[in-house]
C-alpha cells in the first residue's frame, strides 16, 4: 500500500531538517532518498520508522496515520549502516530474534530462518558468530533479520556505506534481486548517486530539508529540475555564460536557450563529460583546446583539456573512439557540446 508523507516538517532549534515535505511512496516499490549530508533524508527515514516525530504533518499508510502508532506496531524492518547484529548470538539466532520475541512456534522459526538463509546465500553458516563473517555477509544477515517477521515496510539507512567498493557493488545487485523476489515496500537512504540509480525504481532528491525532484533514475538524470540536481548527479563541467533573447554565449560558442528569453544576464552552462565532443579538425561551433591529461577508466578514457577562456574541461570517451583519435598529452584538438544545459542565475533552465 502507498505511504503518503503529507506536509511533514521537523526542526531542531533553528535548523529545518524537513521543511513541508510531501511524498507518495508506492506500495511494493523501492524508493531511494538521495541527497548530500544534512538534506533531511535520514530524518525522514527515522520518522517513518517511529524513531522520531515531526513537528507537523501526517504519514498515512493503510488508511491510518503511522504517527499514531508506536515504532513496535508499525510493522517495519530497519537496517542501519553498521549492521547492529547481536555479537553474542550466532547467525541463526540473530535472524530468529524478531520471531522469538513474538513467541512464534519453534518449527515456524526454523523454517523461516532456513528460508532466509537460502535467500541471502548464507545457508550452511547458521552457527557462525558475527565476528566470523565478512562485512558483506554481516550486512546480509542484518537484512535477513529485518525481513524475518515479514514486515510491510523495509527501511535501509546507508546500508552499504561501511563496505568497500567491490562488496557494495555486489550487494546492490543482490538487494535489487531480493526486492524483485519479495516486493516489500522499501525506502533506501543514500548519498551515492550510482547506488540509488542501480537499485531504485524511483529516486527522491533532497536538499536542505526539501524535496527538489522525484522521478525514475532516467528522468532525473536526463531532465534535472535545477542546477543543484545536475551538479549533484555526477561530474559535470560548469562554464560561465551570458544569455539573452533565447541564446547563450560561452566564449565564442553560441547555444540555443529558447526557454530563457529577455535581456542579457549571467548564466551557467553545464556539460557532462560524455557530452563533450572532441575532434581533430576545426568545424562549426567548435573551440580550440589542448589535451592536458589522459586517465584510463575501465572501458572509458577521461580526457582533460585546456580550452583557453573556457577553462579546464573533462571529456569522457569510450576506448574505441579515443583510439581512432589517437589522443596524447599536448595534442591540439577542437571541442564542442553534443548536449548542454543552460541555467540562468535565477535557477531557470533551458534544455
Amino acid at each position: 500500500m502507498t505511504i503518503t508523507v503529507d506536509h511533514v516538517s521537523r526542526r531542531f532549534g533553528a535548523f529545518a531538517a524537513l521543511d513541508d515535505v510531501s511524498l507518495e511512496i508506492p506500495g511494493g516499490g523501492l524508493v531511494a532518498l538521495l541527497g548530500p549530508s544534512g538534506s533531511g533524508k535520514t530524518t525522514l527515514l527515522r520518522i517513518l520508522a517511529g524513531l522520531d516525530r515531526p513537528d507537523s504533518g501526517r504519514v498515512i499508510h493503510d488508511g491510518s496515520d503511522l504517527l499514531d502508532r508506536p515504532a513496535r506496531e508499525r510493522d517495519v524492518g530497519l537496517v542501519f549502516q553498521h549492521y547492529a547484529l547481536f555479537r553474542h548470538l550466532d547467525v541463526f539466532e540473530n535472524i530468529a530474534f524478531a520471531l522469538r520475541v513474538r513467541k512464534r512456534p519453534r518449527a515456524e522459526v526454523r523454517a523461516r530462518v532456513e528460508e532466509l538463509l537460502r535467500l541471502i546465500q548464507l545457508d550452511g553458516l547458521d552457527r557462525r558468530m558475527p565476528s566470523q563473517l565478512s562485512g558483506g555477509q554481516r550486512q546480509r544477515v542484518a537484512l535477513a533479520r529485518a525481513l524475518a517477521a515479514a514486515p510491510r515496510i523495509l527501511l535501509l539507512d546507508e546500508p552499504f556505506g561501511a563496505l568497500d567498493a567491490q562488496v557494495r557493488q555486489e550487494l546492490r545487485l543482490w538487494l535489487r534481486r531480493l526486492h524483485d523476489e519479495m516486493h516489500v515496500t522499501t525506502v533506501f537512504v543514500t548519498h551515492d548517486q550510482e547506488e540509488a540509480f542501480e537499485v531504485a525504481d524511483q529516486v527522491v532528491i533532497m536538499d536542505r530539508g526539501r524535496i527538489v525532484q522525484v522521478g525514475t533514475p532516467a528522468e532525473v538524470f536526463d531532465h534535472p529540475a535545477s542546477d543543484f540536481v545536475l551538479r549533484f548527479l555526477g561530474q559535470v563541467n560548469v562554464l560561465g555564460a551570458t544569455v539573452a533573447h533565447g541564446q547563450a554565449r560561452v566564449g565564442a560558442l553560441s547555444l540555443a536557450a529558447p526557454d530563457l528569453p529577455g535581456d542579457e544576464r549571467p548564466a551557467r552552462v553545464y556539460v557532462r563529460p560524455h557530452e563533450l565532443e572532441l575532434a581533430l579538425s576545426e568545424g562549426p561551433e567548435l573551440a580550440p583546446a589542448r589535451v592536458v591529461r589522459l586517465t584510463p577508466l575501465g572501458a572509458a578514457l577521461r580526457v582533460e583539456v585546456d580550452a583557453g577562456e573556457l577553462g579546464r574541461l573533462q571529456a569522457e570517451l569510450d576506448r574505441g573512439r579515443a583510439a581512432d583519435l589517437g589522443l596524447r598529452a599536448g595534442q591540439e584538438v577542437w571541442i564542442g557540446f553534443r548536449r548542454a544545459r543552460v541555467f540562468a542565475e535565477d535557477g531557470r533552465a533551458a534544455a
